[in-house]
């Protein structure tokens, strides 16, 4: 498999960051292709701990290129805050942007906090980073792309003819205090000089090492439920999480994408607002937020958790065309007398095994659980699958027969060495080759 995509197969925070810096070394190219610095992605090198939000995790890998492909919204004043946290990482000439990046810009922040502070009981739950309103323009073809800070003129322009309209939608609609865009002018160009020799058309530049035989990892961020199109709308981000959004998001064509990892937790965790059927209350929730870690690495917001829900994931897997899949976290797990499985939605009398469309009723749906018996064994320190508790390996492979899909890498915990390759399966040989 030498071009291989990388997914979140539920809600985001699977574990992804952790995964992708174990495949790297197998790769000599590593992109990334929506979001923008709302995604998190921590990785824990020999007890240090990178938290990485725009730039792929392959940047802690020595001579790997590194891309941020064209799906992605970039903030460079976030951009080179992280450079800055990577003071002891040589990125020099293998860090790119791409030319059509969309800026997130001071007024994408303005108002997606007026708009959720507006809604009240009913927001979203977003990071109030600019995400979503940056999307909003892209869309609407009134964003200001990377590309448009390399000619001055141009990009003066644009910028005064959008800040003119949402001054207007910020005094008159949300009664708050206008922008200004001579200043926003000379905040952004101020930092032309650091981002634009990293600047190129990364779409053909990807293109062009695909073609020379280099090996492309794809990093997914956010997670398949939180997909534009796929995810549990409106409670989603703005772009496409799913794998179909790497084509779109670096320009690489779906013919060249050879396999598609899809990452899961051993039990299910969503931050912010929207339906969540399997979600612990009470103490239970609360164990599994202390010994799961499970705070947001991009915002530090406490995540909701609950059991382990298939529905969700064998849904993920298809849309995604996962070939297989990586389960993180099992460790967590460890000291549960019994570990529960979702395998479908009860709602009005009937039992749907499929997710539904509408937030609504996916509200108000009960789960069909199944328990099975825990371990009770402490799994950090094991190395090799089949050292893994029978319990453990039982409850594997359950959810490898509901989901209809392989599962090739079990993580016991956050650091490198913390992984093992199921014996079993037809892709752990390819993933775990060094």
């Amino acid at each position: 498999m030498k071009n291989l995509v990388v997914v979140g197969t539920q809600w985001g925070d699977e574990g992804k960051g952790k995964i992708v810096d174990l495949l790297t070394e197998n790769f000599d190219v590593v992109a990334r292709a929506q979001g923008g610095h709302n995604a998190g992605h921590t990785v824990i090198i020999g007890g240090k701990k990178y938290i990485l939000h725009l730039i792929p995790s392959g940047i802690l890998h020595p001579g790997k290129i590194c891309v941020i492909g064209n799906g992605v919204v970039f903030d460079p004043f976030a951009f080179i805050q992280e450079l800055e946290e990577l003071e002891d990482i040589d990125y020099s000439d293998r860090l790119f942007v791409s030319d059509r990046c969309h800026l997130i810009m001071p007024y994408h922040r303005a108002v997606e906090k007026a708009e959720e502070e507006r809604l009240g009981d009913n927001r979203i739950g977003t990071t109030n980073r600019g995400i979503g309103p940056a999307y909003e323009d892209k869309v609407a073809r009134r964003g200001i792309r990377m590309g448009d800070l390399g000619s001055p003129v141009i990009f003066r322009k644009r910028l005064e003819e959008v800040v003119r309209s949402k001054n207007l939608l910020l005094k008159e609609v949300y009664n708050s205090e206008p922008l200004s865009a001579d200043q926003i002018y000379e905040d952004y160009m101020g930092l032309a000089d650091v981002v634009l020799p990293m600047v190129t058309d990364t779409a053909d530049m990807l293109s062009r090492l695909d073609r020379s035989g280099k090996k492309i990892l794809f990093e997914g961020a956010q997670g398949a439920l939180l997909d534009i199109d796929h995810g549990t709308y409106p409670f989603v981000t703005s772009s496409n999480s799913t794998s179909g959004g790497v084509c779109t998001g670096t320009g690489i064509g779906p013919a060249r994408i050879d396999g598609v990892v899809g990452i899961s937790k051993a039990y299910t965790t969503r931050v912010g607002a929207g339906p969540f059927p399997t979600e612990y209350s009470g103490s239970l929730g609360e164990t599994f937020r202390s010994v799961g870690d499970e705070y947001g690495a991009s915002t530090g917001r406490p995540r909701r958790c609950g059991c382990f829900d298939g529905v969700i994931t064998r849904y993920s897997c298809n849309v995604n065309s996962v070939t297989t899949l990586v389960i993180t976290k099992l460790d967590v797990l460890d000291q549960q007398e019994q570990i529960e499985i979702c395998t479908g939605y009860k709602y009005k009398g009937e039992v749907f095994t499929t997710v539904p469309m509408h937030a609504e009723v996916l509200e108000e749906v009960e789960p069909v659980i199944e328990t099975w018996k825990g371990w009770k064994k402490d799994t950090s320190g094991i190395r090799q699958y089949s050292e893994l508790p029978q319990e453990a390996r039982d409850y594997l492979k359950r959810l490898r027969d509901y989901l209809e899909t392989d599962i090739s890498v079990v993580s016991v915990g956050p650091d490198r060495e913390e992984t093992l390759f199921v014996d079993d399966s037809p892709y752990a040989g390819a993933l775990m080759r060094r």
